[in-house]
């Protein structure tokens, strides 16, 4: 049975431990609020830039004059992973979720007979990735420097991801991260970056998509024209939209954890107090029943 001195110590640690996570759970909810309504305002626009590259693409036929980016290369032998995770751990089970989705999705991909290549955001995802599939990660982006992603930072990402797939590195692109529902809720989401998927419930202009008509629309220049240079700034807007959802479900798991946390160290703490008051209590009657002994000796 540990000593009282040691059951003392033992929850004085604890209870410096509850004050630690308390306060990030404070700083999470706070932090939180900002990223969410930054994440929900950001999906409108992402939304309807995919719903105009639908219309554009419904005026294109695809083939070797068709954009790159739109085409692809005619093959999919190579499959690059985009893992967007976060730079900072004690976040639930918000990093692990990303990744067990991108591992599920190479493994399938590696049992079809397809080639493997992992592009990392954020650092939390190399350890695991790394661990599994050995000498597949091309790259990774440190962003633990910024203290708010923005625009910038995911259009530096795009470009670089433009360049990698123009230069013959992959056929295909897919990104994952993780969509912000709630405080308790973030989805992992794979999304098909290169080439664009196209939704393909969209509908050709002057076609009602769903209870929405959708306008016929005359472009010019052309529609190819258009997509040339839409195309990767639509890259751009995805990787954005992802990194803020990812932004927003990073607090909100972390906000979870840290309140989990807290809790159980409270009831520790009452386990602890219970085990020391026994344990006290036992000490005084053994010294006690020492003292009455001696007296009755004597």
């Amino acid at each position: 049975m540990p000593s009282l001195k040691a059951l003392k110590g033992r929850i004085g640690s604890v209870k410096s431990t509850q004050k630690i996570t308390k306060a990030m759970k404070m700083v999470a909810a706070a932090k939180l609020r900002r990223a969410q309504e930054a994440a929900e305002a950001g999906r409108p626009y992402a939304e309807e830039l995919t719903r105009v590259m639908a219309r554009l693409a419904s005026g294109v036929t695809v083939g070797p004059e068709s954009p790159k980016l739109l085409a692809g290369t005619g093959k999919d032998d190579v499959h690059l992973l985009v893992v967007a995770t976060s730079e900072r751990g004690l976040a639930g089970a918000f990093n692990s979720n990303i990744v067990r989705a991108a591992r599920k999705r190479a493994d399938e991909l590696i049992r079809s007979g397809k080639q493997v290549k992992f592009y990392l955001v954020g650092k939390k995802g190399r350890a695991p990735l790394a661990r599994i599939f050995p000498g597949l990660i091309v790259h990774q982006v440190d962003q633990s420097a910024i203290k708010t992603v923005g625009f910038q930072d995911a259009l530096d990402v795009g470009t670089d991801i433009v360049n990698r797939f123009e230069a013959g590195e992959f056929d295909v692109a897919h990104l994952f991260y993780a969509r912000f529902q709630s405080a308790l809720v973030q989805e992992p989401t794979e999304v098909q970056l290169i080439p664009v998927a196209i939704p393909s419930e969209e509908k050709r202009d002057g076609a009602k998509d769903g209870d929405r008509q959708v306008a016929a629309f005359e472009f010019e220049p052309d529609e190819e024209e258009i997509l040339a240079a839409l195309l990767p700034r639509n890259i751009a807007v995805q990787l954005y939209r992802a990194f803020q959802e990812n932004a927003a479900s990073e607090q909100g798991s972390r906000m979870t954890a840290m309140d989990n946390a807290t809790r159980n160290a409270g009831e520790m703490i009452g386990k602890l107090t219970i085990q020391y008051n026994r344990s006290r209590q036992a000490a005084i009657t053994t010294e006690l029943i020492e003292i009455i002994a001696g007296a009755e000796a004597l």
